[in-house]
């Protein structure tokens, strides 16, 4: 009988070993292991705008930009950032202007799509040669919303009422309910960038959030970042610190505000909190909180400007 118990016993532990081995092998894969995953379909934008062409070389420009701590200037590509105290809060203001709409890009962590594929935003940045990036909407962390990156789908799976923002291959931004429109018919129109995050903030040029709206369960005042389109191949990129002694943060309301007073009219909201980070010609800007100390979170994906 004693004999028989010790056998139960054991069964049940290498049973129960097994269950919880099989258990954490599926919270790493969904959380912890990177996973690549292939392209679904492609309606890659070519340009030849970018280059000036010679007997002998390839160039991306024909003159040295000129570059200051806050501005970049070459003839393709204007930045100018402006930093400002909103509700106790520090916010950076970068206006862009470009003279073709394929100056502004997405990039992927590693240049690879898939699950937990991670890096910090000035890694991604730095690796894709970018002037001026933005953290995107951290793909990765969902497993539904459409992602579309330079032409590329990678998934298809939406949702009713999740607002995405949408940037077709004349650089112009819209913002489509998944419900209303499948990423396949998004690419086939020529669609280069879909971001699924939100919400929109501006919308024709007027705020379109509530003093009340929130992304989930966030706090309402967080480090923010958004993008918005102030006219054709004209851009603002906004980030603003929050969550430490000397930023508070803004509402999503607050930084509607910013993104229409600096002449935005269409706005988007992108993953904010840890994930802000506000990356120019070398260099992390602002104040990221998401990782050890002042240090950035790791994320799937940016936005940027630049010619790589």
């Amino acid at each position: 009988m004693r004999r028989w118990i010790k056998k139960k016993i054991v069964w049940l532990s290498v049973f129960i070993s097994l269950l919880l081995s099989a258990d954490s092998y599926v919270l790493l894969k969904a959380f912890v292991l990177p996973q690549a995953e292939a392209v679904i379909a492609t309606n890659q934008v070519a340009s030849d705008t970018t280059t000036v062409e010679s007997s002998n070389t390839t160039e991306t420009t024909s003159s040295e930009p000129v570059i200051t701590a806050t501005s970049y200037t070459d003839e393709n590509i204007q930045i100018a950032i402006d930093e400002q105290v909103v509700n106790d809060t520090t916010v950076y203001v970068v206006d862009i202007q470009v003279s073709d709409a394929s100056y502004l890009k997405t990039a992927l962590a590693q240049n690879t799509y898939g699950r937990n594929i991670k890096e910090a935003t000035s890694t991604i940045a730095k690796d894709n040669q970018a002037i001026l990036a933005i953290n995107g909407d951290f793909y990765g962390f969902r497993s539904s919303g459409y992602v579309i990156r330079n032409g590329n789908l990678y998934r298809q799976s939406g949702e009713e009422g999740q607002e995405d923002l949408v940037i077709d291959e004349n650089g112009d931004f819209s913002i489509v309910d998944e419900y209303d429109v499948s990423a396949q018919e998004l690419l086939d129109s020529g669609v280069q960038q879909v971001l699924s995050f939100g919400p929109t903030l501006v919308e024709n040029g007027e705020i379109v959030v509530d003093t009340s709206a929130e992304v989930g369960q966030s706090m309402s005042s967080n480090p923010r970042t958004a993008i918005g389109q102030v006219a054709e191949n004209h851009y603002v990129m906004v980030v603003s610190d929050g969550r430490t002694d000397e930023s508070v943060g803004l509402s999503l309301y607050q930084l509607a505000e910013v993104l229409q007073q600096a002449g935005a009219k269409t706005a988007y909201n992108l993953d904010g909190g840890g994930s802000s980070t506000l990356y120019f010609n070398g260099n992390v800007i602002n104040t990221p909180v998401g990782g050890q100390g002042s240090s950035e979170r790791s994320v799937s994906d940016i936005v940027y400007f630049g010619y790589e």
